[in-house]
């Protein structure tokens, strides 16, 4: 197992972060070909564990997925358009819309049997914990 200090966990999640906002924000509407749009996300490491926030306001829970699977987190859903109604004309429109779609590669000092998540206020928030790392200890030596 590869041991990594918390400020190394800290700088790959940051430095994924911002490579990933390089590609995101060439994107013009934040969004790719297909429609799809991402949404924003806050990273941060306490001692227990790493915590995602997303913001997801307008969205139900229950049009939200989350699955982990070989060490990538993955979450997806769908915004749905509310219209103002028949006869509104629209002068603007920059709220996004449809589906959405973010993955994040774990380190692997997260537990991942034990990954929770709560959705409160239209923020989605997932608890990534951390394994528990090896204190070691002082290994008696027997006479043969």
């Amino acid at each position: 197992m590869t041991v990594f200090k918390q400020d190394s966990i800290r700088d790959i999640l940051y430095l994924q972060d911002r490579m990933n906002r390089v590609f995101e924000e060439s994107q013009l509407d934040r969004g790719n070909t297909a429609g799809e749009w991402m949404p924003y996300v806050d990273i941060y490491e306490n001692a227990e564990s790493l915590v995602i926030k997303v913001e997801l306001p307008g969205v139900s829970r229950d049009d939200v997925r989350l699955d982990v699977h070989d060490g990538i987190l993955s979450l997806s859903g769908t915004k749905a358009f509310n219209s103002a109604g028949r006869g509104a004309n629209y002068h603007m429109v920059e709220r996004q819309y449809g589906n959405f779609r973010r993955s994040f590669n774990l380190p692997e000092a997260i537990d991942d049997e034990r990954i929770a998540a709560s959705f409160d206020k239209g923020v989605l928030t997932i608890t990534l914990p951390k394994l528990q790392q090896s204190l070691g200890r002082r290994i008696a030596i027997n006479k043969a």
